[in-house]
């Protein structure tokens, strides 16, 4: 593999073992994930059987809150001839598989929609199951292949009507009626909820009322996880109809009623045809990129942070954008996230889980995801669009935050609550946060130069005097501050937080924050040596380990209960979202001899699209080999975190990009051939090194200066990152 240049081409295609598929150790470990880009989802197993309570057929919001519901959670098929049934469905009930309809299925595809095949002697069934973009409608198509003998279709629906991070059991409440609509009915079990219409296609289908409880559904990746995991879930009946060869049926869904089978086929029909060939590696990652930006009613437009239990969080949104955006060339898709957060800006901090004072450092990853878009949209815009919001942004660190967060004299950021986490090593253990990280934090502190030095430079260019005058000297105490706070001259590499009482020295992955910023404190010697150590203890195939293994308090094993996965998951568990940063700072030293490793990232990830969570990337990795993916099946900043490799080689690297050009498909999904982006600061830092250190000695305490703007244009402009020898 060294030395060979990786294209899309060369990425495997997704395909699953067919011998495999009825071995339950195979088949229940990948799972799979479509999206209606409205904040609802499909999820279950490549076999059909829930094994968590956040698996359904059907899993939306009904409302204007974020709250999502499970509403079908599975759908029984069963095949009848000659009298005598096969179910094809597979539950597991507790302490057994019933029915075991896994034993008939032949084939399975993901692309371009999930589609299961069974065999019943001499019937084979074909099964696609569609989720409608931008309506809450599952459609599944049932096609009879092949039969010798009159053969009869049943679908019983399984209804559960409660919160996705719930659990429901029979009672008397809930309304097992049926009642009449368009070639099907409609059921709610709950006066809360919305009616649910399940129909078909298929003049003259008969729907058998039939209302009952089923009892102890097992689900075992809860009860692994330390959760109750049974459920009791309600049935109102059945479909049943005659199936002739080569004849098709399609199950609709859906919290709006179709007017005719016609409006069935034709929805079906016309958003099949519109979905994306999931063929290999990018396509399926630029897919997956595309399920976590959801439209909200109110003109908000969200990112998910991970399906299928996460919802929105202000800090990961930020992390994740740029590759989750901007690598297929969607910036409206980020501006309009951007833009729903900041209308939630108040006196300096937006609202929510983006707010500084639930997470300290998420406004200053605002700073971040502008840089990132001024490669698509130029200086001028980002400062006449966001301008006002970054500046107020600065001020309100600068007069304290919420009692937790402030600016202190030194010039460096202090965060500090005892009883919330509020760095993003936030897991909790008997409600105590798992890693207090209280004082002042090495990643805060360098989001927080960054922020500083990057507003400085577009208020500069674009004439801002005041704001200029007032911040001017900023950079160069929190510079100051910082290295005698963090820098570890015996260790070579950052301190990972200080306070009155410590200077910890545990070696995390949060210094390499500090190494891949545009804006970065330190010089040359001391990224290498952070760097150094950074390989040495943290990095894996799969990303940057949370601990040291030499650490006492290290944990290689995602495993057990909450407590112990929460403990697992700050001291040693794999994340993906620092790689970006590590390789960032290894193109600012190497330029595009860094290309061969990322390369080599690339190739590690490939084989995980079809492990876990089906054409996505998982939220972490075990810390030991064989770094084995767990916890959230398809993570905003897993998938983000890779495509931004890609988006650095295409940045730093000029031949791989041409050689990329030329072998990739021409999609239009991606930046067209020779449109080279202005370069950003660590760009800069790429280029030969005479030309980055000229004139280092007189910059030594000020942020990187950057040249002012044309007169005329779009107000794009080079950026620079100095780094200055000792």
């Amino acid at each position: 593999f060294k030395g060979r240049t990786v294209f899309f081409s060369d990425m495997s295609a997704l395909t699953f073992d067919k011998s495999e598929l009825g071995n339950l150790e195979y088949s229940l470990q990948r799972e799979m994930l479509a999206t209606d880009r409205i904040g609802g989802y499909m999820s279950t197993t490549i076999v059909c059987c829930n094994t968590r309570r956040y698996h359904g057929l059907m899993v939306a919001p009904i409302d204007d809150s974020d709250r999502t519901y499970v509403l079908l959670s599975a759908l029984d098929e069963t095949i009848i001839q000659h009298d005598q049934t096969f179910n094809l469905a597979l539950h597991r009930f507790q302490g057994t598989y019933e029915p075991r309809g896994h034993k008939y299925i032949t084939d399975f595809e993901y692309t371009p929609t999930p589609t299961i095949t069974y065999r019943v002697g001499g019937v084979i069934l074909k099964k696609e199951m569609l989720w409608i973009h931008k309506r809450t409608q599952l459609m599944i198509r049932y096609t009879l292949v092949d039969a010798h003998s009159e053969t009869r279709l049943r679908l019983r629906p399984f209804l559960a009507f409660r919160d996705k991070h719930a659990l429901t059991h029979a009672n008397m409440e809930a309304d097992g009626h049926s009642y009449p609509a368009v070639n099907g009915v409609k059921c709610r079990l709950y006066g809360s909820f919305p009616w649910l219409y399940l129909q078909t296609s298929k003049p003259g289908a008969e729907f058998v009322p039939a209302p009952d409880w089923y009892y102890n559904f097992e689900y075992r990746q809860d009860i692994a996880r330390g959760y109750d995991g049974y459920e009791d879930l309600m049935t109102t009946g059945y479909f049943e109809t005659e199936l002739k060869k080569g004849e098709s049926i399609i199950f609709s869904a859906s919290l709006d009623e179709m007017g005719s089978t016609k409006t069935i086929e034709e929805v079906f029909g016309g958003s099949i045809a519109r979905r994306t060939h999931k063929i290999d590696f990018i396509s399926c990652l630029e897919h997956s990129a595309r399920q976590f930006v959801i439209r909200r009613p109110g003109n908000r437009t969200e990112v998910v942070s991970g399906y299928p239990w996460h919802g929105v969080s202000g800090r990961q949104t930020f992390v994740s954008l740029p590759g989750i955006t901007l690598w297929q060339n969607h910036k409206e898709d980020c501006i309009d996230v951007l833009d729903s957060v900041c209308r939630t800006l108040r006196d300096g901090d937006f609202a929510g889980s983006a707010s500084a004072a639930q997470e300290a450092d998420a406004p200053l990853w605002f700073f971040y995801t502008l840089q990132e878009l001024e490669s698509e949209i130029g200086s001028r815009e980002i400062w006449r669009r966001y301008g006002k919001a970054m500046k107020s942004i600065l001020a309100a660190y600068r007069r304290g935050i919420g009692g937790r967060v402030a600016l202190h004299g030194n010039g460096l950021v202090w965060a500090s609550d005892e009883h919330v986490a509020l760095t993003w090593m936030n897991s909790y253990a008997d409600g105590r946060p798992v890693t207090p990280r209280n004082g002042y934090q090495v990643e805060i502190n360098a989001l927080w130069y960054n922020a500083v030095s990057y507003a400085l430079s577009l208020a500069e260019e674009a004439g801002d005097k005041a704001f200029a005058a007032e911040w001017k000297e900023a950079p160069a105490q929190t510079k100051a501050s910082f290295l005698e706070k963090f820098w570890l001259p015996e260790e070579g590499y950052l301190a990972d937080f200080v306070n009155d009482a410590e200077t910890n020295r545990f070696i995390r992955p949060n210094m390499v924050v500090a190494c891949g910023l545009n804006y970065t404190m330190l010089d040359e010697e001391q990224l290498i040596s952070v760097l150094r150590i950074v390989r040495q203890y943290l990095l894996t195939p799969k990303g940057l380990r949370s601990l040291s293994p030499q650490n006492p308090l290290y944990n290689g094993s995602y495993a057990g209960d909450d407590r112990m996965r929460s403990h697992a998951a700050m001291n040693g568990t794999v994340w993906v979202w620092p790689l970006p940063f590590y390789v960032k700072a290894r193109y600012a030293l190497t330029g595009a001899d860094c290309t061969p490793e990322v390369e080599r990232f690339l190739a590690d990830f490939d084989e995980d699209i079809q492990c876990h969570g089906i054409g996505s990337i998982s939220k972490m990795y075990d810390a030991d080999p064989p770094f084995a993916p767990k916890s959230a099946i398809s993570y905003a900043w897993s998938v983000g975190a890779v495509l931004e490799l890609y988006r650095l080689m295409e940045r730093f690297d000029p031949a791989w990009r041409k050689k990329r050009e030329k072998a990739a498909p021409k999609t239009g999904s991606r930046r067209a051939a020779g449109a080279a982006k202005p370069r950003t600061a660590t760009e800069a830092a790429a280029a030969p090194a005479d030309s980055a250190r000229k004139g280092a000695a007189d910059e030594e305490a000020k942020p990187a200066k950057r040249p002012k703007a044309p007169a005329k244009g779009n107000g794009r402009r080079k950026t620079e990152r100095k780094t200055v020898k000792k």
